[in-house]
């Protein structure tokens, strides 16, 4: 037998992008090579010690890259993030430990950098877990059968003295962030878009060659401010008796308003030869159903884990949100890779602030920083999960104290996909 020569897992150089993409696109089974224009357009994703690869004999056959992010949390702070994307293993370089090393270096730099979670939206669930990872938001899609929401099809706009208008490209690139900021300023999970994500999200950058642009609409209230945005597509479909059949496919909807969301929704189910609305991802408990006359004609298509946590700093990141009621509490927290954990005494005011320091009492709950992840949010419940076996009570109630203080009347939500 031959042994195999060591791979050398390394940041990537700017002249290897092109091997380097060449591999991811492989590792998502994508057509390996793509058009000059689009290399050169995804090059602008491109910084400096933040994309690595594993390479075999001057071949790249693993991808993984991390961009700076700001994520939302409870109570409408920021925390700086390490996103965590682009992440492939060649077929032929299967277990043999690359995401391992990459993901160790990439969160031992985060921590360095000082970033309080790293966050990613994993492609199957079971791989990310092991790396100190927890699901903390989940989203749904729903298909909307438009000839039984029970809208008037004589509907001409919004009843609320607002109006839609639709708009090109240029118009979302101007109107879109400020209107964007508003929303996740309020929504825990949410992320920030950067001015690449409006260029590529409207045509202007095209990361894709089948790019094909959406239609883009905008909803202003009675006094003329925009408060709610979307972008769609549509296909062609016909019946054998000459029927419309179309499907109309929501690519992003945001919207800082329910009066907003409402006008928008209805819009969506009033265009000409739509029978159907996909949704795209929205919030679990997302109003949308209840703005129809018969909320069964909203179906949910899918339902599924979205945004991971990965908390670095656990002090940092329960100070940074606010609670719902005023309490105490002693957090054991596990993790196996060193980077942070240990046991903690979360004290909650009755204004909402909380402050977190190490303490040698004793705990009342024991937990993996994956499940803190999972609760850190707001979404899910510590009841659940003891009741799992994923969190230990030391505290006869302890599980429902921390659900008291730490989950949310509505649920997180994190619209963008990276």
């Amino acid at each position: 037998m031959t042994s195999r020569p060591a791979l050398d897992v390394r940041t990537v150089a700017e002249s290897e992008f092109a091997d380097w993409q060449r591999a991811m696109n492989i590792g998502f089974l994508r057509e390996p090579t793509l058009p000059e224009d689009v290399l050169d357009a995804r090059r602008a994703q491109f910084t400096a010690g933040r994309s690595t690869g594993a390479f075999d004999g001057g071949r790249c056959v693993a991808t993984f890259r991390s961009f700076a992010q700001e994520l939302t949390v409870v109570g409408g702070a920021t925390v700086p993030a390490d996103a965590v994307t682009n992440v492939t293993v060649s077929p032929t370089h299967r277990r043999r430990g690359l995401l391992s090393r990459m993901m160790e270096q990439d969160l031992a730099a985060a921590k360095e950098r000082g970033d309080v979670v790293a966050t990613l939206i994993a492609a199957e669930y079971p791989i990310y877990g092991r790396y100190g990872f927890g699901p903390a938001t989940s989203a749904t899609e729903w298909t909307i059968d438009v000839p039984r929401t029970g809208l008037d099809p004589r509907r001409s706009g919004p009843e609320d003295g607002g109006r839609i208008d639709l708009v090109d490209g240029e118009d979302v690139r101007k109107l879109g962030p400020d209107l964007h900021e508003r929303l996740r300023r309020r929504q825990p999970g949410a992320v920030d878009r950067d001015e690449l994500w409006w260029r590529t999200a409207t045509g202007e950058v095209r990361f894709h060659p089948t790019f094909r642009e959406p239609f883009h609409a905008v909803y202003r209230s009675a006094g003329g401010e925009v408060e709610g945005m979307v972008a769609y597509t549509a296909d062609d479909h016909w019946g054998d008796a000459k029927q419309p059949l179309n499907t109309a496919r929501v690519k992003w909807l945001i919207a800082v308003t329910p009066a907003a969301e409402r006008a928008l929704w209805h819009y969506l189910c009033s265009v000409d030869w739509v029978v159907a609305v996909r949704t795209g991802w929205r919030a679990p408990d997302d109003l949308l159903p209840h703005f129809l006359p018969d909320p069964r004609a909203a179906a949910v298509t899918t339902q599924a884990d979205w945004l991971w946590v990965r908390i670095l700093d656990v002090v940092r990141a329960l100070e940074a949100r606010t609670y719902q009621a005023a309490g105490s509490l002693v957090l054991e927290v596990a993790d196996g890779a060193g980077l942070t954990g240990g046991r903690f005494r979360l004290e909650a005011s009755a204004d909402g602030a909380g402050s977190c320091v190490p303490t040698a009492e004793g705990a009342d709950l024991t937990l993996s920083v994956a499940e803190l992840a999972t609760l850190w949010l707001g979404d899910e419940s510590a009841v659940r999960l003891a009741a799992l076996g994923r969190v230990r009570e030391e505290r006869a109630g302890a599980a429902r104290q921390a659900d008291a203080l730490l989950r949310t009347s509505r649920r997180p939500w994190c619209p963008d996909i990276f």
